[in-house]
């Protein structure tokens, strides 16, 4: 490989360009009229199962147009092979079947053209199914060449930066968007069998409400005021519950205003569910089973090799409370600690976690699960009883009012999952709203706002709810191998390209 990748890339190019100016020369160079009537998968199923002989004497022709992504070109004759977005066939040129003139054309083609060939579909010497070409068109010039081992880029990050080149020379990118896509088709059919409507609801809205976190600010210059992109559509989807849709589901996308990483992104897609007449304890059931066939539906097992390590989706999913994971995964801590603030904050402190004088002992419990409990979670596993300080949404447990009737769900050490037994007492409602508004006003930048128009929602009634929220993003890295949430973003957000 050449010292000067950049100068040999510009030559390339150069070269290119000069056919490109021939074509143009000659008449249209980038016609459209061309019609292919099958794709390489079509092919290799309707004929991969027919010896040469038989296909000699069945003399079917076919139209196929594709990328050209290797080539080797003879005397009198050359192979090429080209891709669709299904596969691969390979193609035989022959100077006496062309003419010499075409062919001439043809041994001309670079790779990473695209372009369009008639022929008779046989068998190779070598046993390849393929089309002999009897006319062939260049549709498109490609001016820029193909890496020539992707594996080889020092910079991993370009195959997120130039997504498109990814997917021409990639196949393992190219399946993993088909399993998403399987996923999301799998999602929508799971719901719409269990009589849930699926409703879209606003993007763009005058309050940040439905989950903590710090949003991104536009102005809407028609109505003179500030607007949020959505954190969340829980809110509005609770509003349709009072509205008398007792099931509905939004796969929605989410922006929050917060740091990249491999598993963060700021703009996100989620699947969020409500279902009236239920509890938290239906909604993991709804999930154990959602996670299960969705494995099932799109790797065709419910073991699923993520990373290195199998995990079996099979059996019932574990079932523990924050306080009882907690004391698990920290052996050496004494239960009492977690009853009295002060030891129990200079715990969460010893463990890296966040403390401030604000902050009760639900906060500072949650700190020290985030801290020494989540990233071990390998489950599948509902973490349950979350506490009612971090929890402004959840309706509060009957038994014990500090904690709520709320779980997250865990998956390889990620929380895929989150939801709970939905608060519908207004009263209630409107003072954990002024509780988060205090928080925001003392420096909280992910504390909500307090919504008058949803405490009016609920003075009309809403019944008794759960509602769930399911990372699709997350839950597709782990359906399709992938460690990165960029690696299942097919445009995924990336600091300015230096």
């Amino acid at each position: 490989m050449s010292d000067t990748p950049d100068r040999d890339e510009n030559f390339v190019v150069a070269q290119r360009r000069e056919k490109l100016a021939a074509l143009r020369e000659a008449g249209n160079a980038y016609p459209n009229d061309f019609r292919p009537d099958a794709s390489a998968d079509c092919l290799h199923g309707l004929y991969g199962e027919l010896d040469g002989e038989t296909l000699e004497a069945r003399e079917r022709r076919h139209a196929v147009a594709g990328r050209i992504v290797a080539k080797r070109v003879m005397g009198k004759a050359s192979f090429m092979t080209i891709q669709d977005s299904d596969g691969r066939i390979q193609l035989f040129l022959q100077r006496d079947g062309l003419g010499e003139d075409v062919y001439k054309i043809c041994k001309g083609w670079d790779i990473g053209d695209i372009v369009g060939v008639s022929g008779v579909v046989f068998r190779t010497r070598a046993g390849e199914l393929s089309l002999r070409a009897e006319s062939v068109r260049l549709l498109t010039k490609s001016l820029r060449p193909l890496p020539e081992k992707w594996a080889g880029l020092t910079d991993v990050e370009q195959r997120y930066r130039q997504r498109y080149v990814d997917l021409i020379v990639n196949e393992q990118a190219r399946e993993t968007f088909r399993r998403r896509t399987r996923l999301l088709r799998f999602v929508r059919d799971f719901f719409d069998a269990l009589g849930f409507v699926e409703v879209e609801t606003p993007m763009l809205q005058p309050i940040a409400g439905g989950a903590a976190a710090k949003p991104f600010v536009t102005h809407y210059h028609a109505l003179g005021r500030d607007m949020y992109l959505r954190i969340a559509p829980e809110l509005y989807l609770k509003r349709l519950i009072v509205g008398g849709f007792e099931r509905v589901y939004e796969l929605n996308r989410n922006f929050r205003n917060e740091g990249l990483s491999t598993r963060h992104n700021p703009e996100f897609t989620m699947l969020e569910f409500y279902q009236a007449h239920s509890d938290y304890s239906d909604l993991m059931t709804r999930i154990e089973h959602l996670v299960r066939d969705a494995a099932l539906a799109v790797t065709g097992d419910t073991t699923v090799s993520y990373q290195g390590a199998d995990y079996d989706l099979s059996e019932p999913f574990q079932r523990l409370s924050m306080r009882e994971a907690v004391l698990r995964h920290n052996p050496e801590l004494d239960p009492s600690v977690l009853d009295d603030r002060e030891r129990l904050a200079e715990a969460a402190r010893a463990a890296g976690g966040e403390v401030k004088p604000e902050y009760g002992k639900g906060k500072l419990l949650t700190e020290l699960f985030e801290k020494t409990v989540e990233s071990r979670l390998e489950g599948p596993i509902f973490i349950t009883e979350y506490p009612a300080e971090v929890s402004p949404l959840a309706r509060r447990n009957n038994d014990n009012p500090e904690v709520t009737d709320r779980f997250e769900f865990f998956l390889a050490g990620r929380e895929v999952a989150n939801g709970f037994s939905e608060l519908n007492d207004p009263d209630d409602q409107a003072e954990r709203f002024r509780a988060q508004v205090a928080a925001r006003d003392a420096g909280d930048d992910e504390a909500m706002h307090f919504d008058a128009d949803y405490i009016r929602a609920l003075e009309y009634g809403m019944p008794p709810t759960a509602g769930a929220g399911v990372g699709i993003d997350r839950l597709a890295m782990f359906l399709t191998d992938s460690a990165s949430i960029r690696d299942v973003l097919l445009f995924p957000q990336m600091r300015p390209e230096q």
